[in-house]
C-alpha cells in the first residue's frame, strides 16, 4: 500500500503509533510531505528513523528547508544576517530541533544534513487509476497553471486556494496548513474538497496525526 502523512513537527510517538496502526511493512511506501521537525522535541529522532527506511519518501517542508539551510551555514562563520534569521527560526519552533542537533556527533550531523538536502519538492503518482500531485503545499491556482515557470519555493510556502479546483483529473495532496484553519469542522481530521486532500491535522497542536492510503483513500488517525 502507498500512504501519505505530513507535518509531524517532532511528534515522534504519534509517528510510531501511526506506523503501527497501518501495519507499515517493507512492501509499503510512505510519503511524508514535509515539516518533520520543529515545535515538538522528537523531530531528529523521526528523521533518523526515516533514514533507515528506504520505503519512506520525504518531501521538503518550509521547516525542514530552514533548518537544513541554517544549520549548514552555521558550520561556517555566520554573519549578522544569518544569526538574525537563526534567532527567528528558534522562536518559530526551531529550538527543540537545534537542542537535539547539538547533541549529535559530527558524523551524525553530517549524515542528517545530507539527508535533509535530498528531500524531493513534489511527486506525481498514479495509483489504482487515480492521479496525485504531492507536495508540502501549493500556491494559487493561477501560479500552478504555469507550473513550468513556478518558483519551487512556492511548493513549500505557498497558500493553497482550497475553494478552487486545480486539476479535474488529479488529486492535490498537501500539508502545511492545519485543517482546522481551512475549515474548523475539520479540526484533527483530513480535509477533502474539490480534488484537494489536506492532511495536516495539526498533530503538535491537536494531538491527532492523520494518514491517508492513496490506494483506497482510507483515512487513519492516532492521538
Amino acid at each position: 500500500m502507498i500512504y501519505a502523512m505530513s507535518d509531524l513537527h517532532g511528534c515522534y510517538d504519534l509517528y510510531i503509533k501511526m506506523l503501527e496502526k497501518i501495519n507499515f511493512s517493507d512492501t509499503d511506501t510512505l510519503y511524508i510531505l514535509g515539516d518533520v521537525i520543529d515545535r515538538g522535541d522528537g523531530g531528529i529522532k523521526i528523521l533518523f528513523d526515516m533514514m533507515k527506511r528506504k520505503n519512506i519518501i520525504p518531501l521538503l517542508g518550509n521547516h525542514d528547508y530552514t533548518a537544513q539551510t541554517l544549520l549548514s551555514k552555521l558550520k561556517k562563520k555566520a554573519n549578522d544576517e544569518i544569526l538574525a534569521v537563526f534567532k527567528m527560526w528558534l522562536s518559530d519552533g526551531g529550538l527543540p530541533t537545534y537542542q537535539a542537533y547539538k547533541k549529535l556527533s559530527d558524523e551524525d550531523k553530517k549524515e542528517l544534513l545530507s539527508y535533509l538536502n535530498c528531500f524531493s519538492v513534489f511527486e506525481e503518482l498514479e495509483i489504482q487509476g487515480r492521479k496525485f500531485f504531492l507536495s508540502h503545499t501549493v500556491p494559487s491556482r493561477e501560479l500552478m497553471m504555469d507550473f513550468d515557470n513556478i518558483d519551487w519555493q512556492e511548493l513549500i510556502v505557498g497558500e493553497c486556494e482550497y475553494d478552487k479546483v486545480y486539476f479535474d483529473d488529479k488529486y492535490t495532496v498537501t500539508g502545511h496548513t492545519p485543517t482546522a484553519l481551512i475549515d474548523y469542522r475539520y479540526k484533527g481530521k483530513i480535509f477533502e474538497h474539490k480534488n484537494h486532500i489536506a492532511i495536516d491535522c495539526g498533530a503538535v497542536f491537536t494531538g491527532t496525526l492523520g494518514c491517508i492510503c492513496l490506494d483506497t483513500l482510507e483515512k487513519y488517525y492516532v492521538n
